[in-house]
């Protein structure tokens, strides 16, 4: 007899559907692989009226997480809520009743992930997110296990697809970042209010979390430099193109002895690299370890059904645990709640630069900048100055400078600015 495990959803929304169309329909498939049943047993949701598509025959339905929260007999919780509250206490609350309990909530696991896991340690169970970035990407779970051996050099993400959407037909139908992002609202691949994700703070949430595992220790959010997309222009695509590169929204974690540099910004990927290829709205994560290499996890960043994919993965690793005599486990899946990461801090790291502003079409002005450049230790690589663009007396430069540090940028920038002969905010952006 195959051992029957009951299972509650808290929140019938998209991903929630998904996770419980998987349960019912697909019940007999999972038995098959895994030896066990799994049953759901209640699913609480504030609005029973709407068609979700899902025969629910069999499953207690209710408005009171409660009656799902406190049931003895349902052993592994699904959090689908979203949001900070009250998924939040929620989870403190299914954890406190020593229910394992899995989660989609990225935002939640990256500010609110030290409270949560010391709260599983405590009641000696587990909060397994694999769905929390990727989607249907199963990095968490390789990361924690697949790659194991490896001590990470580094990761680079693709992890929010919506910017990656406007990305891409900002660069393959050459649309203005609003065309390109009214698209994406269209096709369903951003929100109505889609500010989370084109200033980078989706992608943020998401570094949080896949940096926290690769070191063993919780990272602070709150700490990584983040910068959005919002001012990337067609004309910067086109420098882009020339130059060889491709420009992605992408999330950096790299290893530097004991600390971490850690960022969100649009980087200018060399066309020839694979990240460069990963287009729309799909992720990727590009992880380097020290004895596997390079390796590349790729696929869809969210929906219903990669989303509920995920989940279920971890719903049969939590089962795992509940097939075992009290007191073991299968493994641990979680970082050290009590050990922080070190951060390095953004301006003792360097480098390579693309520099775009538009200034007078005057002689000697791009001498003048190079020499500003040159004084903080700055080397320029390649230039592109533009005889015309639109604006009287006016014309774009763009420079590319070899690798240099954040700070000696940021004092040559601000000089740079101060000359009247600037005409607009210097674009800064960062080569992989």
């Amino acid at each position: 007899m195959a051992k029957e495990i009951n299972l509650g959803i808290l929140g019938l929304g998209t991903v929630g559907t998904g996770v419980a169309k998987v349960l019912l329909e697909e019940g007999d498939l999972l038995t098959k692989r895994t030896g066990m049943r799994f049953r759901l047993k209640s699913a609480a949701d504030l609005d029973w009226n709407r068609d979700r598509g899902v025969d629910f025959a069999g499953v207690h339905t209710t408005t009171d997480v409660n009656e799902v929260l406190n049931d003895p007999e349902i052993e592994i919780i699904v959090e689908t809520i979203g949001g900070y509250e009250p998924a939040f206490t929620y989870i403190m609350q299914a954890l406190a009743n020593h229910k394992h309990v899995v989660t989609a909530n990225k935002a939640l696991i990256a500010t609110k992930g030290t409270e949560l896991f010391l709260q599983a340690k405590k009641n000696g169970v587990d909060l397994l997110f694999e769905a929390s970035v990727g989607g249907g990407i199963p990095i968490i779970k390789s990361l924690r296990e697949g790659l194991i051996a490896n001590k990470f050099l580094s990761l680079y993400g693709i992890i929010n697809g919506t910017s990656n959407y406007i990305l891409t037909k900002m660069h393959q139908d050459e649309v203005d970042f609003g065309q390109a992002l009214r698209e994406a609202q269209m096709k369903g691949f951003a929100e109505a209010d889609s500010t989370l994700d084109v200033s980078g703070g989706d992608a943020a949430h998401k570094l949080t979390i896949l940096a926290s595992l690769a070191a063993g220790a919780m990272v602070d959010f709150d700490s990584i430099p983040v910068e959005g997309i919002t001012s990337i222009t067609t004309l910067d695509v086109d420098f882009a193109k020339r130059f060889g590169y491709v420009i992605k929204l992408l999330a950096i974690c790299r290893f530097f002895g004991t600390e971490l540099d850690l960022r969100v910004h649009p980087t200018l990927i060399p066309k020839e690299h694979l990240l460069a290829a990963v287009n729309n709205e799909l992720n990727a994560v590009f992880v380097t370890g020290n004895y596997v290499g390079d390796t590349m996890f790729y696929g869809p960043g969210a929906g219903q059904c990669p989303t509920a994919s995920a989940i279920i993965s971890d719903i049969v690793d939590l089962s795992k645990d509940l097939l075992l005599k009290n007191g073991e486990r299968f493994s641990n899946r979680t970082v050290n709640p009590e050990e922080k990461a070190t951060l390095l801090p953004l301006d003792k790291i360097s480098n390579r630069f693309y520099l775009r502003m538009f200034t007078l079409d005057k002689p000697g002005i791009l001498s003048c900048i190079a020499g500003v450049l040159g004084n903080h230790g700055i080397s320029i690589s390649s230039v592109i100055q533009l005889e015309t663009h639109g604006q009287k007396d006016v014309v774009p430069i763009v420079l590319l400078t070899h690798k240099a540090p954040e700070k000696a940028m940021d004092n040559a920038l601000t000089e740079i600015a101060a000359f009247d002969f600037v005409r607009s905010d210097i674009l800064r952006l960062r080569l992989f």
